[in-house]
């Protein structure tokens, strides 16, 4: 049976993208982190493509890269081999079939290819015709837990020799990352502290991850309102009366343009209650420093009836994005508890 299909592979890639889901790498998005470790990996095999690829059971996510500058005037750490193709526009995804890194995975091990076309099972691959690569080397890329993740790895355009050096360089390049993994664990005791006060807020509270707003967190009030759902889970799929008034609307601004979105009014019929009751909802973007990227949005929903003017729900937010903030560059993305504390979350 081919190892990429078994019925035990299927399992494991399952259990990796809950792994992906906790750590918050599960998706697309560039991090400097692993886009230094491409360009280390570019530098020290001397090979014009680099990448550091975490695989789920969907999709492949190339959250690190090295592709040769389009400009010619910059140098490149494969400058005068000869490459006359640009890969700048290259897409950070790909199907979980794709290239030669589902075969790292699915075997466990290191996977060098010095010239594809000596192999059957590999010179038919998409990668070769599509970007003409004709060697490469992959490395497991393993969390602090032991559990395989994705990969490390380089390609070039020319049949070459990897070679022991090479090899052992490439696995060490691997280990530098555990610190990664491990740093965004350690952060959970912390996070955990930090949904304790969601727990216990009088008002509905729930966190939510990407452009998509995946459900990482809600607390007792937002699942006795509006319902509990999966954790993981698209809001907009599974909160559709929240959708419906608009509120995954002002989420998505909140999102893309960085700003605290408020939708002022908004009536609903909530699980707690059989009449609509009105509702403001407070969106803040969430991001792990000033400088970082946007991770989520915050959403805090205010009842009219309770007595918390809006100025409080605001500086509520505030102080939980400071907190944040505070977590430092892996806050975010670190795991968060589905079942920690005295609230609801999404995962029961």
């Amino acid at each position: 049976m081919d190892p990429l299909t078994s019925d035990q592979n299927g399992r494991e890639a399952e259990q990796r993208k809950l792994r992906l889901q906790v750590l918050g790498l599960n998706s697309v998005e560039a991090e400097a982190t692993f886009d230094r470790v491409a360009r280390l990996a570019a530098a020290f095999t001397q090979a014009p493509l680099a990448m550091v690829n975490f695989i789920n059971d969907e999709r492949q996510m190339f959250r690190g890269m090295y592709v040769p500058p389009s400009s010619p005037d910059d140098h490149t750490a494969g400058e005068g081999r000869g490459i006359v193709f640009d890969l700048s526009d290259i897409a950070r995804e790909a199907p979980s079939d794709y290239g030669f890194c589902p075969h790292v995975v699915a075997q466990g091990s290191q996977l060098a290819l010095d010239d594809v076309f000596d192999y059957p099972r590999f010179r038919g691959n998409p990668l070769v015709n599509d970007m003409g690569v004709r060697s490469y080397l992959g490395t497991p890329l393993r969390d602090h837990t032991g559990m395989i993740l994705g990969t490390v790895c380089v390609a070039d355009v020319v049949a070459r020799t990897w070679d022991r050096n090479l090899k052992e360089g490439m696995q060490e390049l691997t280990q530098t990352l555990l610190s990664e993994f491990r740093l965004r664990d350690s952060l959970l005791a912390q996070q955990q502290e930090l949904f304790a006060v969601f727990d216990g807020a009088p008002f509905p509270i729930m966190l939510t991850e990407g452009p998509e707003h995946l459900l990482r967190y809600a607390n007792g009030k937002q699942g006795a309102a509006f319902g509990m759902v999966p954790q993981f889970s698209p809001g907009r799929h599974v909160l559709t009366g929240l959708d419906a008034v608009g509120v995954f609307n002002a989420m998505d601004e909140a999102f893309h343009t960085g700003r605290t979105t408020t939708l002022p009014h908004a009536s609903i019929t909530t699980y707690d209650s059989r009449a609509p009751q009105d509702f403001s909802f407070l969106c803040t973007p969430v991001r792990t420093s000033p400088q970082a990227p946007i991770s989520g949005v915050l959403t805090v929903a205010m009842n009219a009836q309770q007595p918390y003017p809006g100025a409080e729900q605001q500086v509520f937010a505030a102080n939980v994005q400071e907190r944040f903030e505070q977590l430092g560059a892996a806050g975010f993305g670190g795991p968060i508890p589905g079942q920690q504390g005295g609230g609801a979350h999404y995962s029961r």
